[in-house]
């Protein structure tokens, strides 16, 4: 049981972090935006297609991949598990990201001959996942105490974080002149559900005990979070999908945020550009319910060791009695007490050089174009979590094939492998604009020893500018 419930652990916490390396300064396509407001703008005015403008689903592993644990090579299964288990550290992470927009706009402001504002807003939905691999508490399910005695399994590997939350944003963007160009973004938090337990402390210990084999220490200061789990899990609920969408059109626990970032063109073929995304909070306040153990606990079974038959208890009765006595052991407080969560702040950076004017086919001159048909570039993306951030370094190169498609593709090197290697197309047909990006090609010829995989693509009308 205690090797099913680890497997179960170790392939359910699939990861991947928020990286949009891909998106990210794609100027043709306007949710690019959400990942620099302060990028640049090739579009007098947009709207996406609702529920299919912009659709992103990834997930991994930084640890080990599924084929790690199942792959047919004669090695036997419980030595898999072992050296998975041997194999992490408790900095694994693991987690999920899902991001799915309702409704989007933007539209070009100011005099008609210049344009040099930009309004857009919009409202999406995105659950986001981590958990990092409690290390101790993995090799006590897989070895069990007996063989660990005096040992200190540490309880703070506990780290776990999910909420599933609806944003409502409207940004600005401003070309100042030629040369610079900034963006704010501010959001309204709408929390549908939230689940965290990221400040857990405590031990675990097994002493040779004085009435009984081994004497059982629990130093515990555990806490789990909860907000808008509760109405749905409990005995009788009535939650429903009119409950569901109230929670999404700010029904929920609310929060603020913004967004901030900027391009400078340092030259007229590099720039530079960056962006700060999620600086913001939740106020924790409606269907709360949280669960905290904290004191020193001592177990050393109920005597006698075994069953006393010739009193009429039976095996069942006896076992029955250790499990209430184990169960009664902890003191599990309830609580309604508030909160308040942050957002995992993002941030993004790249430097650009541009390059390759398009020639006339009428003379050996070149012609008049909107821009360079090449692009080269370094891209940095971090992240905060809850015990350190994750990185991400991308080199880039950027073509404009034809008049209506550009392709982007991505290396990338970030905590999970050194060899992710991504392609983005986006084309035009009129107004009507297509794009689909994913991850990790080179992993596609067996896509289980992958420990990523990324996909986005969506649906826009866009009126570009002449």
């Amino acid at each position: 049981m205690r090797k099913a419930s680890l497997l179960f652990g170790l392939i359910t916490c699939l990861s991947f972090s928020q990286n949009k390396q891909i998106l990210y300064g794609f100027s043709e396509i306007p949710q690019a935006l959400l990942q620099n407001p302060g990028g640049k703008i090739s579009n007098d005015w947009y709207f996406g297609i609702p529920l299919l403008s912009h659709i992103h689903v990834n997930g991994g592993s930084s640890g080990i991949s599924v084929y790690d644990l199942f792959a047919k090579d004669g090695v036997d299964f419980n030595v898999k598990l072992q050296n998975a288990v041997n194999k992490m550290k408790s900095t694994d992470f693991f987690t999920f990201n899902q991001q799915l927009e309702i409704f989007s706009a933007g539209f070009a402001m100011g005099p008609s001959y210049e344009k040099k504002e930009y309004l857009s807003f919009g409202l999406y939905q995105e659950t986001d996942f981590i958990a990092y691999f409690p290390k101790d508490i993995a090799v006590l399910a897989l070895e069990g105490n007996a063989n660990n005695i005096n040992r200190r399994f540490n309880l703070n590997h506990v780290n776990v974080n999910a909420e599933v939350i609806s944003v409502f944003h409207v940004g600005y963007n401003k070309k100042v002149n030629s040369s610079f160009t900034y963006g704010v973004r501010g959001k309204i938090y709408s929390n549908i559900i939230n689940l965290n337990s990221t400040n857990n402390k405590g031990v675990f210990v097994t002493i040779p005990g004085e009435n009984n084999f081994y004497n059982h220490i629990f130093n515990l200061d555990l806490e789990l979070r909860t907000s808008g789990l509760n109405s749905i899990t409990e005995e009788d609920s009535d939650f429903s999908g009119k409950d569901l969408v109230k929670r999404t059109l700010l029904g929920g626990n609310l929060g603020l945020g913004f967004d901030i970032g900027f391009t400078y063109n340092l030259t007229k073929q590099w720039s530079l550009d960056a962006s700060l995304l999620d600086v913001g909070f939740v106020r924790h306040s409606k269907d709360i319910k949280n669960y905290v153990v904290d004191g020193v606990y001592s177990f050393e079974g109920i005597n006698p060791l075994f069953p006393e038959t010739d009193t009429g208890q039976t095996a069942e009765d006896y076992w029955n009695e250790v499990g209430e006595d184990f169960e009664d052991l902890f003191e599990l407080d309830s609580t309604a007490t508030k909160y308040t969560t942050w957002r995992p702040v993002k941030l993004n950076a790249s430097l650009n050089y541009s390059f390759g004017k398009k020639q006339s086919e009428d003379c050996n001159c070149l012609k008049e174009d909107n821009g360079y048909l090449n692009a080269v570039g370094m891209q940095l993306y971090a992240i905060n979590r809850p015990k350190q951030p994750q990185l991400a370094l991308t080199a880039y190169y950027y073509r404009r094939l034809f008049n209506n498609l550009r392709v982007k593709a991505t290396y990338t090197i970030d905590s999970y492998s050194f060899n992710n290697v991504g392609l983005g197309i986006s084309t035009h047909l009129g107004g009507f604009n297509f794009y689909v990006m994913a991850d990790n090609f080179l992993q596609y010829k067996n896509i289980y020893d992958a420990q990523s995989v990324s996909l986005q693509l969506g649906f826009n009308y866009i009126f570009n500018k002449k």
